[in-house]
Formats: C-alpha cells, structure tokens, sequence
C-alpha cells in the first residue's frame, strides 16, 4: 500500500533570488511537502527505521534551503533530488517552496513553484 506523509510549511530564512540584495539580506521561505511510499513494513513492524522518517527529512530540506539559488525551481529540484536519493521507498514527491514577501514592486503574500515527481 502507498502511505502519504506531510510536512507543511516548514519555515526557513535563506537567501535565494536573481536580485543582489537578495542574497545579502535573504529572506523567509516555507517548503510544504507530500511524500507518498510504500511503508508496510515500516507499519506493521512498528519501527522508525524502516519508514520515512519527519525528523531526516526536515534535516534534508533545512540542508538543501542553505544552497544558495537563483531560482526557487532550482530549490525544489534540489529537494525532490535529495529526497529520492535518501529514501528509495518513495514514489511520488510533490514539494512546494514559496517565497514570503517577494520583492516585487507591490504587496504579495507569496510566490511558490512547486515540482511534483
């Protein structure tokens, strides 16, 4: 059976963008993820180690979010890449990484590219 673990809104600041200032002062950015595996072992053993573990990937994410990019794609794949790469039970991972606040020229809450693979 497939399970489905999320994470929502995970706050980071980090100091991605094309815009100079960006990458001096950063910013706030949230990742919200769905991470969709098959974890019956993992359920009917009862054990942490054969799942998907909340705690690893907040680590892999917060890792990720300390590369600087100029693009928030280049944030997401970076993501999903890891993530696949740490849990081979995965089949599906839809991350989204939103910017709070952009500096766009007016009031806008947030701009977000999400990646699902």
């Amino acid at each position: 059976m497939i399970y489905t673990i999320t994470l929502e809104d995970m706050e980071f600041k980090a100091y991605h963008g094309c815009y100079d200032l960006e990458k001096i002062v950063g910013n706030r950015f949230t990742v919200s993820l769905s991470l969709d595996a098959e974890l019956d072992e993992a359920a009917e053993a009862d054990d942490v180690a054969k799942t998907v573990n909340y705690l690893n990937v907040y680590r892999t994410v917060s890792e990720c979010m300390k590369v600087k990019s100029d693009i928030l794609e280049n944030v997401v794949l970076r993501i999903v890449d890891a993530l696949y790469a740490e849990y081979p039970s995965l089949r599906k991972v839809c991350a989204t990484v939103s910017k709070l606040a952009p500096p766009l020229g007016g009031k806008i809450r947030k701009v977000s590219v999400t990646l699902c693979k």
